[in-house]
C-alpha cells in the first residue's frame, strides 16, 4: 500500500516519468508515513486522442501537461493527512518535473486493509490471513 497510478500525455522523458513517480512516493512517506520499499507505481502515457480533462473545470486553467494522479490507499488516514498529501505531492511535482500546481490532479481511493494481497495469495494485512 499505496498503490500509484499516473497518467500523463505521451511524450515527456525518462527522466520526467521518474520524478513524477519519486515525487508522488516520497509525498506519500512524508505525509502518510509509507514505509520504504512500498512502491508500487505504473505510470500511462496517452496519445491526444485518448486523453480528455475539462481544461477550466472549477475555474482551474489546466494544459496539455496535466498529469491525473489516482492512489489507492487503506481507509486509515485523517482529513489533515489527505490535505497535506495533497499539498506535498504539489509541492514536490513543481519542483521536479516542473509541473504547474493546476497541472496536477489527485484522486484518493480507500479501501479496507484486508483488500489488500501484496504476493503469495495472502491477505497480508488481514487480522488471522
Amino acid at each position: 500500500m499505496p498503490l500509484i497510478r499516473i497518467s500523463l500525455k505521451k511524450g515527456k522523458s525518462s527522466a520526467d516519468r521518474k520524478a513524477l513517480a519519486d515525487g508522488v512516493y516520497l509525498a506519500l512517506r512524508e505525509t502518510f508515513n509509507v514505509p520504504e520499499d512500498d512502491l508500487f507505481v505504473t505510470i500511462s502515457e496517452h496519445e491526444d486522442d485518448n486523453f480528455f480533462y475539462g481544461a477550466s473545470y472549477l475555474g482551474i486553467e489546466r494544459s496539455d501537461d496535466l498529469v491525473i494522479i489516482q492512489l489507492t490507499v487503506s481507509n486509515t488516514r485523517t482529513i489533515e493527512q489527505k490535505k497535506a498529501l495533497f499539498k506535498r505531492i504539489v509541492e514536490r511535482l513543481s519542483d521536479n518535473p516542473g509541473l504547474r500546481p493546476e497541472d496536477v490532479f489527485i484522486n484518493l481511493i480507500e479501501v479496507e486493509k484486508e483488500n489488500w494481497s501484496f504476493g503469495h495469495g495472502i491477505a497480508q494485512y488481514a487480522q488471522g490471513n
